[in-house]
């Protein structure tokens, strides 16, 4: 498939087990599936509004382990955005994102302009949290990107941490509304009301 330079690309790091695919296929199909099958890579699309007009937004799920140094760096490089991801139940899991962040830092360079969410997900296990909130804020903050605790399992703050990574995009505007929820048919429909057509 060519690559369009309307694609905006989203790409989720993190141990395995986290849950990155977990929150990517619920925020991308809404579903939600309790066993664990790890990935390799996996790239999913969805429209999302792009200055004023409609993109895809491509969000490549990664492996969670690190046998694949290539792909990663690849994955960084194409990058426009990322989600780092650790689960609040390992403090090991937030320990294997530093050498990914600063991987993201010597490949992108200045990530001042770069959205970065640092994400705690699992927050329906709070019986068994080894990272509290405050790690993992504090961790965002030494980073300087956002930070947000998520359950993929509980559907919280899912839309909300791809909306809130959007967000941070400067060089553009990207917003998972698409121009308040009218697609172009429907815009064209309206359009195409009360013209008169010749059969």
């Amino acid at each position: 498939m060519p690559e369009q330079s309307n694609d905006y690309r989203v790409v989720v790091f993190g141990a395995g087990g986290v849950g990155k695919s977990s929150l990517v296929l619920r925020f991308v199909k809404g579903t939600f599936r309790d066993s664990y099958i790890p990935t390799i890579e996996d790239t999913y699309r969805q429209v999302i509004s792009c200055d004023k007009s409609i993109c895809t937004l491509q969000i490549t799920d990664t492996t969670g382990s690190h046998q694949f140094p290539a792909m990663q760096r690849l994955s960084i490089s194409k990058g426009h955005a990322f989600i780092l991801v650790y689960s609040i139940t390992s403090r090991q899991s937030l320990e294997e994102l530093k050498p990914i962040y600063e991987q993201i830092c010597q490949i992108k360079g200045d990530i001042d302009s770069i959205p970065i969410m640092l994400v705690g997900n699992k927050n329906d296990e709070d019986h068994n949290r080894e990272v509290q909130t405050s790690d993992g804020e504090a961790m965002a903050r030494k980073w300087k990107c956002a930070f947000m605790e998520t359950s993929a399992k509980m559907n919280h703050n899912v839309k909300e941490l791809f909306q809130e990574l959007l967000n941070l995009e400067k060089r553009r505007t990207v917003s998972l509304q698409i121009d308040g929820k009218k697609s172009k048919q429907q815009k064209r429909k309206e359009k195409l009301k009360g013209k008169c057509v010749v059969m």
